[in-house]
């Protein structure tokens, strides 16, 4: 399928006024987003999702259309692992619901302006240097066994060398403020906490990534779908997070399920160029498969211990 320059153009002015529509028009006002409200625009961004799938297989072909949705199911399911770290930050730094959205929103403009430059990065460097993709693949390979068999440990933002940086830069206030990111105080600018928390979406979501770019780009090499299946993955990752902040802690298992994904599309991306190339089709079964053995046996084997907390609720004193 060719990326004309028609098709980005028309792409993003599509994404521009989605979002324009978001923050203009139904959360115009702060409030704390309910489970139904974010059900319904997960609903929402999941149709689109699969409406734009038959629009590519229509102009581009069933191959083109695999592609993007294996892309996709691979972006959405990585996901998961934002919205258990987003539900990790909320909590530590004990930010109102009715401002959560706020910081998602915005959290999510600075995710597709990273991830563009990323996927534009990773096209032309696979272009350029074939090599690239066998480390990509082992990259993959390395994270996913790592993250099945890596322990939850406690997550410590204060400590986090961007946070710490900033706070050097400029002073942070000691609470919130009506759902402000900055404020003067005496002439004196300073930041919320509000503030610091997006600046740690904005990092955990750079940290992510650098895992699920790579194993897009083992699906596809098309810079457009690649671009695409991450950009609808993440305009519902705010629904997303809204609608699993409660459960998330259930399905323990998911997060070694990703990991036997990553090490799965590391594997495919090794044997691209081999004779024993995977196809994409059963590559959308096998994955599809995984995450759905690992949901399943969450709920059959349900967790005893609870899941992991942060230190204690005082980020910026």
């Amino acid at each position: 399928m060719p990326a004309n320059l028609w098709l980005w153009i028309s792409f993003n002015v599509f994404v521009l006024f989605m979002l324009a529509l978001d923050l203009g028009v139904f959360h115009r006002k702060a409030h704390v987003v309910s489970f139904k409200e974010s059900l319904a625009w997960t609903v929402v961004w999941v149709a689109l999702a699969l409406l734009f799938n038959l629009g590519v297989w229509h102009y581009g072909g069933s191959e083109k259309a695999v592609e993007f949705l294996t892309g996709y199911v691979i972006e959405k399911s990585l996901s998961v692992d934002n919205v258990f770290v987003f539900v990790l930050l909320f909590s530590y730094f004990a930010v109102p619901p009715v401002y959560q959205h706020k910081v998602l929103f915005w959290g999510i403009i600075g995710a597709l302006v990273m991830r563009a430059i990323m996927i534009a990065v990773g096209a032309a460097l696979i272009t350029k240097f074939t090599w690239i993709i066998y480390l990509f693949g082992g990259f993959l390979i390395l994270t996913g066994v790592k993250m099945i068999f890596k322990k939850e440990e406690a997550i410590h933002p204060e400590s986090n060398p961007l946070v710490l940086a900033f706070k050097k830069l400029m002073p942070v206030t000691s609470g919130y403020r009506d759902g402000k990111f900055f404020v003067t105080d005496n002439g004196v600018r300073h930041a919320t906490p509000l503030f610091v928390v997006l600046l740690l979406v904005e990092f955990s979501d750079l940290i992510f990534a650098v895992d699920s770019i790579p194993a897009i780009f083992a699906v596809t090499k098309d810079p457009f779908i690649v671009y695409t299946s991450n950009v609808f993955a993440i305009l519902g990752l705010r629904s997303l997070y809204f609608a699993l902040a409660g459960v998330i802690d259930k399905f323990h298992h998911l997060k070694t399920g990703l990991g036997v994904v990553l090490a799965f599309v590391g594997v495919k991306m090794l044997l691209g160029h081999t004779e024993w190339k995977i196809d994409t089709h059963l590559s959308l079964g096998v994955i599809v498969s995984i995450l759905a053995a690992s949901v399943i046996a969450s709920l059959l084997w349900p967790k005893k211990t609870v899941m992991p907390v942060l230190a204690d609720n005082n980020p910026v004193s």
